[in-house]
């Protein structure tokens, strides 16, 4: 099987680095932090101490990085992938970034051989863990369909989405989505309870609608029980990538705009240490005039 390289072994990186190896694939990581890829190296995983050399001791490179910066760094900064000698030549990348930087990205890179495939990854870090992501790639259709068996070792739903970036502007997409959809619940369940209907009737009614899904059952489920999972959310970091492209295709997108403000109030009044269902049902309570437990 080929060996592979993975740069980016936090939360969601290490889920999906682990489902590599059980699928029997030899692998190669490297991060900032090398105490984070240390239950991979346990596991058989080789650590490289640079972007770089993952590509020379790899057939093919995948990355899940947390920031628009940390992706052009690995690719062309300093002992990044562009420096490689040997080794991969193709990149697969499930970074939570915009669609400008992988594009750019993959531009430098071509110059020196390089392929690359997009991809963003559905799902938390439990997902990660359990090879149940909803994986969608861009790029390349020939590329995709050759590299399925990889992808198959870290995801259960797996959606080709066209050119490359679109699965960037997806993940951003999926994440106003989302994002619309964690506040409005939670809005309805505050202006329900204020008129004297409980979370838990609410809950019913939705789960015997034909608005009922997978997504919704789970918000209702947090905001009932009030178990809150913390964790830092990611989704308005992509929400602010999508507005700004937004403003760029001058596209107007005003319920996302209004989410991603009330993401601003929690930020700003230290509540947003939670999920979004957390981070959304504490700041209605907050604007609703009184802190909930």
């Amino acid at each position: 099987m080929k060996r592979l390289g993975f740069i980016g072994t936090g939360g969601m990186g290490s889920g999906m680095a682990a489902n590599l190896i059980k699928a029997g694939y030899s692998l190669v990581v490297h991060d900032l932090r090398r105490e984070a890829a240390r239950a991979l190296e346990e596991r058989g995983a080789q650590f490289e101490e640079s972007p770089k050399a993952v590509a020379e001791a790899s057939e093919i490179v995948l990355s899940m990085l947390p920031y628009n910066d940390a992706v052009r760094d690995v690719g062309l900064g300093s002992r990044g992938l562009h420096e490689a000698k040997s080794g991969a030549k193709l990149w697969i990348d499930f970074s939570s970034i915009d669609k400008k930087t992988i594009l750019l990205v993959e531009e430098g890179l071509r110059e020196r051989g390089w392929s690359m495939l997009d991809g963003s990854a559905g799902g938390v870090e439990e997902a990660a863990a359990a090879g149940t992501l909803s994986l969608w790639l861009s790029g390349s259709q020939d590329l995709f369909q050759e590299q399925m068996p990889v992808f198959q070792a870290m995801g259960r739903k797996i959606v080709y989405v066209g050119g490359l970036g679109n699965a960037k502007l997806l993940k951003n997409g999926m994440a106003m989505l989302a994002a619309i959809q964690h506040m409005g619940i939670v809005e309805i369940c505050n202006w329900l309870k204020k008129g004297g209907v409980s979370e838990e009737t609410f809950a019913v009614v939705l789960r015997n609608s034909q608005q009922h899904s997978e997504s919704v059952e789970r918000i209702c489920q947090a905001v009932v029980s009030r178990k809150f999972k913390p964790r830092k959310s990611w989704m308005p970091k992509d929400v602010g990538f999508g507005l700004e492209m937004a403003k760029e295709l001058e596209a107007p997108v005003p319920f996302s705009s209004l989410a991603y403000q009330l993401f601003t109030i929690a930020q700003a009044t230290g509540l947003d240490g939670y999920e979004a269902t957390g981070i959304a049902y504490h700041v209605y309570a907050l604007i609703s005039g009184k802190r909930q437990a």
